[in-house]
């Protein structure tokens, strides 16, 4: 039998020289049990970092916080308004049960894996031109499937935004490319759709127009003005409208200005340079992968940091000279610095405080170099005689196998706060955010020491770190003798950055307490209120001290009844509202009807139906009164009042 003929005398096709015929079905099931596997040990996994901004919060949970959540900019981290209803709605169906916001993560992983197969297998029948072979597509789908830099898009509940994004994409992606060979308006008005709910999930998307462009001419080798670019042309101007529009959130409302951001021009040229090969470099070799990457010093004053810029430049130019026969290559090789052109630095966003990469960024740009190595592998294997490509297919899936256990122990880390932190100080020990999220975290466990030792080593680092100053000062008040220290630290933080508003809410509590400082209480409290009108607490704080106050009865009840208005189902806020409603003349019934609230919304708050039933007894109700003591004592068996009130009704003397 000729090499390379099957028994019938029939070619075989040179897709087997990787998957020997295998059907769809059992390519996409191997897909999900690579992703399964190496994901597996985050899916019960806790909320970690920013997660509490991007899972729905309360004010958010009812129908009109959805329409808040398309209509006004700040009510959410960053104006993804498609991903915010995304998790809108996981949380009516699984609230904070994070197994269900990790499964979502996992599987749209999967999905976005089989979606790149697919889109890759069928490009020459949808483009009419170069196709990719199967046995490629779908090596390039478990290569990405199964390599750690993903890791932090899927193990991350907040990362959503990646892989919830880019299953639009390559939707839209595929649905234009049918449009370019059927022409039919149904398929453009899909794409269109799907591009714009891609931009709606993460603005990182607005490269896709590029990226069409891209991939018709690595299809075709040619563009035509009227068949390829005039349908995108609308796409490009959406695509740089929520550019600027991200760009202009990142900087005003996510906080992405100041000193730490400021860089000169050639600066971000440099950083550009730099940020392509760290990137790439992971992608080829990925060891050392962390959750905060040292942040590197930049200076384009150094002649030697201007190499990895002219590096790129040497390799685009070559591969463009060359582009006759490294068509591909060159078509991969500017899909991947293309989609990274968002996180390049051109753009500040909020992350570089910290870093200026992290893993996250390269979700979508990876899937250009993923593409070309899948399709160099194939080609290769397609060479070799039969007997190698039996060793050809064990090493691909080796390779395939030691990225899954790279990922599967990389989203081990991804576990909990304390095991992320923590294995972010042992690769980048001077990372000041870690220490002290670290020590925040081990604060709320009631781990106060180590907490008190990872806050002073965060601002050992760095000095001029508001937050940790500010968080703090909140541990030394539970320290004996600490208040006087942790109003410097609050005072600092305060300096540092005067429109803190947590801060001015915090010192505003402690003046609060101390004889003689109920005047800047209030200040603080105004002035948190100025930047953070929405803050429940601090106009409940605010209400507490002036209902303290002589004369500020009125001032109290006012802001009694925004907090309530902003978080109605505040127990506490309705039953100190109907405390300070007892004081006013002809207010009963307005009080009754609070603290009746109170205890509905917490049956076993006693102090509410000890309230309730003082009020009952002013009212000559003494049963009614007996009745909520009987429920104060089931609520709290040691509530001395209660006691003393029933053993005075059942002796006849209870009013």
């Amino acid at each position: 039998m000729r090499k390379g003929v099957t028994a019938a005398g029939n070619a075989r096709p040179r897709d087997a020289a990787l998957w020997d015929g295998a059907p769809q079905w059992a390519l996409a099931a191997l897909v999900f049990l690579v992703v399964l596997v190496s994901y597996w040990p985050c899916l019960h996994g806790g909320f970690l970092w920013d997660d509490a901004a991007h899972v729905t919060r309360e004010d958010l949970r009812p129908i009109g916080g959805l329409v808040r959540i398309w209509t006004n900019l700040r009510e959410t981290q960053q104006y993804y308004p498609v991903l915010h209803s995304a998790f809108w709605l996981e949380y009516r169906l699984w609230g904070e049960s994070t197994l269900g916001y990790h499964l979502v993560n996992v599987g749209l992983h999967g999905i976005n894996a089989c979606l790149v197969a697919s889109l890759l297998a069928g490009l020459g029948a949808a483009a009419g031109g170069r196709k990719v072979p199967r046995g490629a597509a779908w090596l390039a789908a478990l290569l990405f499937a199964a390599h750690p830099v993903c890791v932090e898009s899927v193990a991350w509940i907040s990362e959503q935004k990646n892989t919830l994004s880019l299953a639009f994409y390559l939707l839209s992606a595929r649905a234009f490319l049918g449009f370019s060979g059927n022409r039919r308006v149904s398929s453009y008005l899909a794409a269109s759709l799907l591009f714009c709910a891609a931009l709606g999930t993460k603005s990182v998307t607005a490269t896709l127009p590029a990226a069409l462009l891209l991939v018709l001419w690595w299809s075709r080798g040619s563009l035509s003005p009227r068949r390829d670019i005039a349908p995108l042309l609308p796409w490009f101007l959406v695509a740089g409208a929520s550019g600027l529009l991200t760009a202009w959130v990142e900087r005003h409302v996510v906080g992405a200005e100041g000193a730490a951001f400021d860089l000169a021009p050639a600066d971000r040229l440099v950083l550009a340079g730099r940020v392509v090969w760290f990137y790439l470099g992971k992608l080829l070799w990925p060891s050392d992968l962390m959750f905060i990457y040292p942040r590197w010093r930049i200076d384009a004053g150094d002649l030697r940091s201007w190499a990895p810029l002219a590096a790129a430049g040497a390799l685009t130019a070559g591969l463009w000279i060359g582009r006759g026969r490294l068509r591909g290559a060159c078509a991969g090789w500017l899909f991947f610095v293309g989609s990274l052109f968002p996180a390049l630095g051109f753009v500040s966003v909020f992350p570089f405080l910290y870093s200026y990469v992290a893993d996250h960024f390269q979700y979508l740009a990876s899937l250009g170099v993923f593409a070309v190595a899948a399709s160099a592998v194939f080609s290769l294997v397609g060479r070799m005689p039969g007997f190698a490509r039996t060793w050809a297919r064990a090493a691909c899936a080796a390779l395939v196998a030691g990225l899954a256990l790279l990922s599967r122990l990389q989203s081990a880390t991804y576990r909990d706060s304390e095991t992320l932190y923590t294995a972010t100080l042992e690769r980048n020990p001077a990372c000041w955010m870690a220490e002290n999220n670290l020590a925040a975290e081990l604060a709320g466990q009631g781990r106060g020491g180590e907490a008190l030792e990872h806050y002073r080593r965060a601002l050992a680092i760095r000095p001029d770190y508001p937050e940790a100053h500010n968080n703090l000062g909140n541990l030394l008040l539970g320290s004996p003798g600490g208040e006087p220290e942790a109003r410097r630290h609050f005072e600092e933080a305060l300096r540092l950055r005067p429109d803190f508003a947590e801060a001015h809410t915090d010192l505003a509590n402690l003046l609060s307490r101390m004889p003689g400082g109920e005047l800047d209480a209030v200040s603080h409290y105004e002035r948190a209120l100025e930047l953070h009108p929405t803050d429940a607490t601090a106009h409940y704080d605010l209400a507490n001290l002036l209902s303290r106050m002589p004369g500020r009865d009125a001032d109290a009840e006012r802001e009694y009844r925004v907090s309530l208005g902003l978080r109605p189902d505040s127990a506490q806020a309705h039953n100190n509202l109907g405390i300070l409603l007892t004081r006013a003349p002809g207010t009963s019934a307005e009080a009754l009807a609070e603290f009746s609230e109170a205890v509905r919304l917490d049956p076993r708050f006693a102090s509410a139906y000890v309230n309730l039933a003082i009020l009952e007894l002013h009212q000559g109700r003494d049963r009614e009164a007996a009745a909520a003591c009987e429920k104060a004592l089931q609520a709290d068996p040691s509530n001395e009042l209660a006691a003393r009130i029933l053993g005075g009704l059942k002796a006849g003397r209870g009013r």
